[in-house]
């Protein structure tokens, strides 16, 4: 079977029966597309000696994304078994490298103030407020946060809903600060730039829907302004987030719930990032340290 046609066959098994996020169908079928473009043959043919080639060509990347490869091939081959195309997973008995454990950055809530700290002066500098503001009271992934419309937010229950991985759809509250930012944002400035009377919040200078990457520069430029010298991206205001909540008080799972995350175990991560601030903040205060 021509390596197009079975390729396009898995990524609609990926969307239709597995439900799965857009970001991950494409990662799925940039990492198959790789691999085909190097057997050069058909790729149902490909033994597990011929990945273990393609991977030993690969060995400068990191273990995370060796890891991703790995996790891709097996899928690919599993829905190539599952259709009975193969009779055997040539990536079964692949194995998944260690991943060094790194605990993410994460603002303390003198950063978080300094980031949010916008003199509003422009319809700009009034949406990158209602950003951030955003991004770290409710802890949403960038992808949800530049596809939010106006039917997302309820502000008499002060809520959003967003569609998250797996397109699974959850709830999440938010307070005053971010209802101030967006309102001033939404009605006193947004009008000025909505050339294109479009519909998601948040918008550039042409009128269209902000790009990831756009916040990302965004989130460094704002850092360089406030002299914050850490390495902050929009997953680092979701990890202050989920940390502040914890180091709060908040319920493991409620956390969980909020990020949106399917296991428990993703979200125990937060517990880490507790205990080295917990060792951190003792050696600096004990007098026997």
């Amino acid at each position: 079977m021509e390596n197009k046609l079975i390729i396009n066959r898995f990524i609609k098994y990926l969307t239709i029966e597995r439900n799965y996020s857009d970001n991950t169908i494409l990662s799925y079928q940039n990492e198959i597309s790789k691999f085909a473009s190097y057997y050069k043959k058909d790729i149902s043919t490909a033994k597990t000696e011929d990945i273990k080639k393609y991977l030993e060509i690969k060995k400068e990347l990191s273990n995370k994304t060796i890891t991703h490869k790995i996790s891709s091939l097996k899928a690919f081959y599993n829905y190539l078994l599952r259709e009975e195309i193969i009779h055997n997973n040539p990536a079964n008995n692949l194995i998944r490298p260690k991943n060094t454990f790194k605990l993410p950055d994460v603002l303390n809530l003198e950063e978080i103030n300094l980031l949010l700290d916008i003199n509003i002066k422009t319809p700009y500098n009034a949406r990158d407020k209602a950003i951030l503001e955003l991004l770290y009271s409710t802890g949403i992934r960038v992808t949800e946060l530049i596809n939010l419309q106006y039917a997302n937010i309820d502000f008499d229950l002060c809520i959003i809903r967003v569609m998250g991985k797996g397109r699974k759809e959850r709830i999440i509250p938010f307070g005053d600060y971010v209802i101030d930012a967006l309102n001033i944002y939404l009605k006193n400035y947004r009008p000025l730039i909505n050339k294109n009377n479009n519909n998601y919040i948040f918008i550039n200078k042409s009128g269209n829907k902000i790009s990831r990457q756009f916040i990302f520069n965004m989130i460094k430029k704002e850092c360089l302004k406030k002299g914050i010298k850490k390495n902050v991206s929009p997953h680092t205001l979701r990890h202050t987030f989920a940390t502040h909540l914890l180091k709060n008080g908040a319920d493991l799972r409620i956390i969980q719930e909020l990020l949106g995350h399917e296991n428990l175990s993703t979200t125990q991560i937060y517990t880490h990032i507790s205990k080295e601030k917990l060792q951190s903040e003792y050696n600096n205060i004990h007098p026997r340290n």
